[in-house]
């Protein structure tokens, strides 16, 4: 199964183009509705395409180690209750744990505040043959540090690292620069942008605190955060502007209805690895007649 060139092609941001959140649907994209006038509804729909993708996503994965050519880097981001630990906990289930690591970054420490905003994330890279996945990542330093300048002051910046948009304005670029980095040494870079509305938003933060199951995910720096929606929306649409690319480009995927989403980011995933052109590694003649000679011994057992 594919995902569709239509709906690829609407939810990339186009290099050089702006992102357009406010003109972005946060329920569907228009290219490929799930209407709940079809047979099974929308959710069913949803679920079955991300069932099919899942499984792809896992034969990807063995190709992707077997053949030990590129490694896939993952970065999700979101706002508060955007979805991304389920989203990746759902597209992710099939894929063999020996293949794939998922890193999830808070807060900096005292240690990370010592050194440049992406050594903590170049730490964490995949190697050949496996996928990782950033939840949260080097982003952050771009969007929670705008919305809240004061943070800037903890970096204990010289002058010449610039200030206010000098300073976000470089450290695109170093982002970019990194990106095409990582491109050129095999490792392929997805970006994905899980765009739940601010509706959507305060649904799920109730949700959290109504479902006793659920009060463990709640955290009042959530609703702190809340208050500065239209902030991080500004943030996004300029990050997302400025560091989509040829080599790295961001996907902004519909958030609002999680079967929907998954199913979306699955298929970007496939769609990714499947641009590789990857195939199983051929046997030389030595391995060939290794392998002849291991079955001759198995045989006469």
């Amino acid at each position: 199964m594919k995902l569709h060139a239509k709906v690829v092609d609407e939810l990339v941001v186009r290099p050089g183009d702006p992102a357009g959140l406010h003109r972005r649907d946060t329920r569907a994209p228009a290219s490929r509705p799930w209407d709940d006038g079809a047979a099974g509804g929308e959710r069913e729909l949803a679920q079955s395409d991300l069932e099919v993708f899942r499984a792809e996503l896992a034969s990807a994965q063995e190709l992707l180690y077997a053949s030990d050519r590129y490694a896939l880097l993952v970065v999700v981001q979101a706002l508060d209750a955007g979805g991304k630990d389920g989203t990746i906990k759902h597209v992710m289930s099939g894929v063999n744990p020996q293949g794939c690591a998922v890193v999830s970054f808070k807060a900096p420490s005292a240690e990370e505040l010592g050194h440049d905003f992406l050594w903590r994330c170049v730490k964490a890279l995949p190697e050949r043959g496996r996928i990782g996945i950033f939840n949260r990542s080097y982003y952050e330093d771009v969007l929670v540090a705008r919305v809240h300048p004061e943070l800037v002051e903890r970096l204990r910046l010289p002058k010449e690292a610039g200030l206010g948009d000098e300073l976000w304005a470089r450290r695109y670029e170093d982002i970019n620069a990194f990106e095409h980095h990582l491109h050129r040494n095999a490792t392929r870079v997805v970006k994905l942008f899980l765009n739940v509305s601010k509706a959507e938003q305060r649904r799920r933060l109730l949700e959290r605190l109504e479902d006793p199951s659920k009060h463990w995910k709640f955290s009042e720096a959530d609703l702190a955060e809340r208050a500065y929606f239209d902030d991080y929306q500004r943030a996004y649409e300029a990050t997302l502007s400025a560091t989509s690319t040829p080599w790295a480009p961001w996907y902004v995927v519909p958030a609002d209805h999680k079967p929907l989403m998954r199913a979306l980011v699955g298929g970007l995933l496939v769609h990714t690895v499947r641009e590789l052109d990857l195939r199983l590694p051929e046997p030389d003649d030595a391995t060939r007649a290794s392998i002849d000679a291991a079955r001759r011994a198995l045989l006469a057992e």
